[in-house]
């Protein structure tokens, strides 16, 4: 073995390295990040729901109207149901959440309540009692009839880090587009019956989706008759709401939403597509004027593609995302999925939805400010969220602007999003 000399030091030298080794000796604390506040939304006020008339009925209620005339069918999506059955469609489900649970596309980075979760994708659940065509829909089975998104199962279970309510100017993003300031908004919601005599009064269908009752909730009881003034051939008995009867009987009834389980109906299953949707009165489909002018006049068409601009199968409006600062001050945010609220051939109201003088809607109907008609619909999740005094009223203003889906943050409104396009 190898004998080692011993270290010898210099008494001078051995002071000054412990008066180092003494001032090196810091404690090391962590620091625990902060965790971000989660605001409560406000609960849409009045106990109880608020039916909408018969399906039959030969007299409907005073409320808004909203455009359900059943779009040009499409080859590739779903058909009409007159027999024939619902096809699937095509599309496959884009998940919203990275694989390590982070948000997608541009807006990723922004800290989110379900960050680091490691969610992965799945259908939402679907409740049924009967089938639509080829499409069986049973309890509990994965959904045949959606190519929206649902962002697993672990955000179900956490509803309560989802909601993400956040006061007017409390950091955000400003929109890059026009603030529509003071507009009369009224409540609608998927499966509403508001007048079966009329061809734009019922929410069985849409003016984008000829089956969303049904596309929304996996849900049906019954096909509307041929010989119905609107929704002919859509399938009934999907509700967002608070749903009964049957047949010439049935009724969906819209409820009050709280930020307990993010804003989502207490008495169906998750919806299949966003509950946090709108209607603007500019029917880019189906209104001929909104439909020749479209590529004119919707700002982000060029960003769409302009080969889209002749082709009744496609909207620049379905599934675009708005801001909207309610009466509560929260600043929420929805998907367009129908237009309105409007009537007859008024559907192409480009100077206000796309104007940038704040101009009040051509549509002088359905509010309870005489300075004005209503402008806007949202569901019944974006009637809580942004704290409307009523359920079903037309006394609510809001402020709202388009935006684009990267400045979209993180919130209940990201639950599940809508993807599909036009659908017959």
């Amino acid at each position: 073995m190898r004998a080692v000399a011993p270290l010898l030091i210099h008494p001078a030298l051995l002071l000054v390295t412990l008066a180092l080794s003494t001032a090196l000796a810091v404690s090391v604390v962590p620091v625990a990040a902060t965790a971000p506040v989660v605001e409560a939304g406000h609960a849409a006020s009045g106990p109880g729901a608020v039916a909408s008339p018969p399906f039959a009925g030969p007299d409907g209620k005073t409320g808004e109207v909203t455009s359900s005339a059943g779009p040009t069918p499409v080859a590739g999506t779903a058909g009409p149901v007159g027999g024939a059955g619902s096809q699937a469609p095509a599309s496959a489900p884009k998940p919203i959440v990275a694989a390590d649970g982070a948000p997608a596309g541009p807006g990723a980075g922004r800290p989110s309540a379900a960050s680091a979760a490691g969610l992965g994708v799945q259908s939402g659940a679907l409740a049924s009692t009967g089938t639509l065509g080829a499409a069986t829909v049973a309890t509990g089975g994965a959904s045949s009839g959606s190519a929206d998104t649902f962002a697993g199962a672990a955000l179900a279970d956490r509803n309560e880090q989802l909601v993400v309510v956040v006061p007017s100017g409390a950091g955000q993003t400003a929109s890059r587009y026009p603030l529509h300031a003071n507009i009369v908004s009224t409540t609608f919601w998927v499966g509403e019956i508001f007048n079966a005599n009329l061809s734009d009064g019922s929410q069985v269908c849409s003016t984008y989706d000829g089956q969303w009752a049904f596309h929304h909730t996996g849900i049906t009881t019954g096909i509307t008759p041929a010989a119905a003034s609107g929704c002919a051939g859509s399938a009934y008995g999907g509700c967002d709401g608070v749903s009964s009867g049957t047949g010439a009987a049935f009724l969906c009834a819209t409820e009050a939403r709280t930020s307990a389980n993010g804003f989502l109906p207490t008495r169906q299953p998750a919806p299949l597509q966003n509950a946090f949707y709108l209607d603007l009165p500019f029917d880019d489909v189906n209104d001929p004027t909104a439909f020749a002018g479209r590529c004119t006049v919707v700002p982000w068409a060029a960003t769409l593609g302009l080969s889209h601009c002749a082709d009744p199968g496609f909207s620049y409006l379905k599934n675009r995302w708005v801001r909207i600062v309610g009466p509560n001050g929260h600043v929420c945010y929805g998907q367009v999925e129908d237009a309105g609220p409007s009537s007859g051939a008024l559907y192409h109201d480009a100077g206000y939805v796309f104007g940038t003088t704040n101009a009040r809607p051509i549509n002088l109907k359905f509010s309870g400010d005489s300075s004005q008609g209503a402008g806007m619909d949202v569901s019944p999740a974006l009637n809580g969220c942004l704290g409307f005094t009523d359920l079903d009223g037309d006394a609510d203003h809001v402020d709202w602007s388009f935006t684009e889906r990267a400045d979209v943050p993180p919130g209940p409104w990201l639950r599940m999003v809508t993807t599909s396009q036009v659908s017959g």
